[in-house]
C-alpha cells in the first residue's frame, strides 16, 4: 500500500481512496463499481457523441485509411481490412493502455481480455490497439518488454545483455532480434514453459523488438481467440507514417497549424509550462518537444526553438519544423512522434475514444486541454466546438482487470478460449476485478492528486478538466 495514500486518507484503504478520486473526477464511473465487469467493458466500447467538423472528417479519413493499411500488413484480406476501416469510423474506440508487450505479459493480457468483453458485447470484429514502443526493453528491475515471468522464473525474451536492454528502445532498428526465452544468465530455454512458448513463437529474425512482438502477438491471439475477433495492433513507428501522411498534404490541419505560421506549437509548449506550475504539475511531462530523435536503436529528447528541432545527441542533425522536413525525417525513422503527437492524429483530431491506464486517465484530458487552449479561436472555432461536444473521449480501460497471481500463458494453454476466460472474469464486480488498484496506489502522483482534491485546488469544474 502506498504510504502517502494510506496516511492521506486517515487510515482508510488506499484502494478506497482511488475509487473515490476516480468517481469524483469521472462521475459516470461511480455506478459501475458494484456492477459486473462486463457491464463496464460494454460501456467503454459503447458509441458516444462525437463532435463533427471538416477537420475531424479529414483526420478520420486518414485514420481509417491507416487502420485498413495496418490490417492488410497483418495478413487481412482487402475486404477484411476495409471492414476494420469501417469499424473505426463507425465505432471510434481504441485500446491505448499496454506498452509493446507480448500478449501473455499479465498487464497486457488481462487488459486485452477486458477489451474482448467490451468488443463482443457490441459484436465488433476488430480489437484495435496502440502499443507504445518508445520504451526500453527494461523499464524496472526484471520487468519490461525484454522480460517475461514464465513458469515461476523471469525469462529474458530476446536473450539480450544488460548493455543492450538498458539503452535501447523497443521501436529502435538495432536488430536482428530473435525469441530465445533464455534464462536470466543468457543460457538455453529457462524452463519447460519457456520451451513450450518458444516452440509457438515465430522462429525468425526481426529488425526491431516491436516488430517481433507484434508478429508474436498475432500468433498468440489466433491460438486464444476465435476468428470472429481479430487483433489489429500498431505502434509509434506506424504512427510516424500517419503523421507523415498529414504533413505531406499541404492543406491538412497539421501542416497548416502545428508546423505552420500560426504559432500553435509555441502555444502548446507555453501552456505545458503553465500547467506544470500549478496543481496538475507532473501529469504532462515535457520530456521531449513533439518528437523523439531515433538513432542506433535509441531514442533521445528533442527541443523546439526558433523553428527547428535540435538535440544534444552528437550525430543528430537539426530538423526544420516545417511539413516537408518533418515528413522526410519521419519516413527516414530519425524522428518518432511523442505521446502528444500520437494522440493528436489517432484520437483528438479524428475523434476517437482512447482507453488507458492509471496515468492516462488524467494526462489524456489534460492533453486535450493543451490542444484546445492552443487553438486560435478566430480560425479553429469548429474544431474547438467539436472537441467540446465529445462524450467521454478518454476512459479508464487498462489494468481494470487485475487477477491476483495470474499466469496468462498457463491459463490460455489450459482453458483454450480467451473469450471463455474473459466471460468468467466478466461476471465479477468491477470493484472485485480491479482488486487493490496497485498501479494507482503505488504511484505517488495519485497521492498528490488526492491532496490537491482535498485542498479544493482540483475539482471536476477545473478549467483544465473541462475537456475530460
Amino acid at each position: 500500500m502506498s504510504k502517502e495514500l494510506s496516511s492521506a486518507t486517515g487510515g482508510q484503504s488506499a484502494a478506497e481512496d482511488v475509487r473515490r478520486t476516480l468517481s469524483f473526477l469521472m462521475p459516470d464511473l461511480a455506478r459501475f463499481w458494484a456492477l459486473p465487469l462486463k457491464d463496464y467493458a460494454s460501456a467503454v466500447y459503447a458509441e458516444g457523441r462525437r463532435g463533427r467538423c471538416s477537420v475531424r472528417d479529414d483526420a478520420m479519413i486518414r485514420f481509417r485509411t491507416f487502420v485498413a493499411r495496418i490490417a492488410l500488413r497483418s495478413g487481412a484480406s482487402q475486404d477484411e481490412a476495409e471492414n476494420a476501416g469501417r469499424q473505426i469510423a463507425a465505432s471510434p474506440v481504441i485500446q491505448t493502455g499496454p506498452h509493446c508487450h507480448l500478449l501473455i505479459e499479465p498487464d497486457a493480457f488481462y487488459t486485452h481480455l477486458f477489451s474482448a468483453l467490451g468488443l463482443t458485447a457490441h459484436a465488433r470484429r476488430w480489437h484495435i490497439c496502440y502499443s507504445s514502443s518508445t520504451v526500453k526493453f527494461i523499464e524496472k528491475a526484471k520487468k519490461g518488454p525484454g522480460w517475461l515471468s514464465l513458469g515461476g522464473e523471469v525469462v529474458n525474451v530476446f536473450g539480450l545483455s544488460r548493455s543492450r536492454m538498458d539503452p535501447c528502445s523497443v521501436c529502435g532498428f538495432s536488430g536482428p532480434y530473435r525469441f530465445t526465452l533464455a534464462g536470466q544468465n543468457g543460457g538455453g530455454s529457462a524452463n519447460a514453459a519457456a520451451a513450450q512458448l518458444k516452440a509457438i513463437l515465430p522462429d525468425t529474425e526481426f529488425p526491431s523488438g516491436a516488430e517481433a512482438i507484434k508478429a508474436a502477438n498475432q500468433v498468440l491471439w489466433r491460438r486464444s481467440f476465435p476468428p470472429s475477433l481479430r487483433l489489429l495492433q500498431f505502434d509509434d513507428i506506424d504512427v510516424a507514417d500517419l503523421v507523415a501522411d498529414h504533413f505531406e498534404d499541404s492543406a491538412s490541419w497539421l501542416s497548416t497549424h502545428l508546423a505552420g505560421p500560426g504559432r500553435f506549437a509555441d502555444r502548446i509548449l507555453r501552456t505545458v509550462d503553465q500547467l506544470n506550475a500549478g496543481p496538475w504539475a507532473g501529469w504532462v511531462r515535457q520530456t521531449t518537444d513533439f518528437f523523439w530523435g531515433l538513432q542506433d536503436g535509441r531514442i533521445f529528447p528533442l527541443r523546439f526553438h526558433d523553428g527547428v528541432l535540435s538535440s544534444w545527441h552528437p550525430s543528430f542533425r537539426e530538423v526544420r519544423f516545417d511539413p516537408e522536413s518533418l515528413a522526410a525525417a519521419l519516413r527516414q525513422r530519425s524522428l518518432v512522434p511523442n505521446l502528444l503527437m500520437t494522440f493528436l492524429v489517432t484520437s483528438i483530431l479524428p475523434g476517437v475514444r482512447v482507453l488507458g491506464g492509471c496515468r492516462q486517465t488524467v494526462y489524456y484530458p489534460l492533453i486535450r486541454y493543451l490542444t484546445a487552449t492552443a487553438l486560435d479561436v478566430s480560425t479553429d472555432r469548429e474544431l474547438i466546438d467539436a472537441l467540446r461536444a465529445d462524450e467521454r473521449p478518454g476512459m479508464w480501460g487498462h489494468r481494470v482487470l487485475r487477477p491476483m497471481n495470474g499466469s496468462p500463458f498457463m491459463e490460455t494453454e489450459e482453458n483454450g478460449s480467451g473469450l471463455q476466460i474473459a466471460a468468467r472474469y466478466g461476471a465479477c464486480s468491477l470493484e472485485d476485478a480491479a482488486g487493490d488498484l496497485a498501479s494507482f496506489t503505488g504511484d505517488p502522483i495519485w497521492a498528490e492528486l488526492s491532496a490537491q482534491i482535498r485542498a479544493q485546488a482540483i475539482h471536476p469544474a477545473s478549467v483544465e478538466w473541462q475537456w475530460a
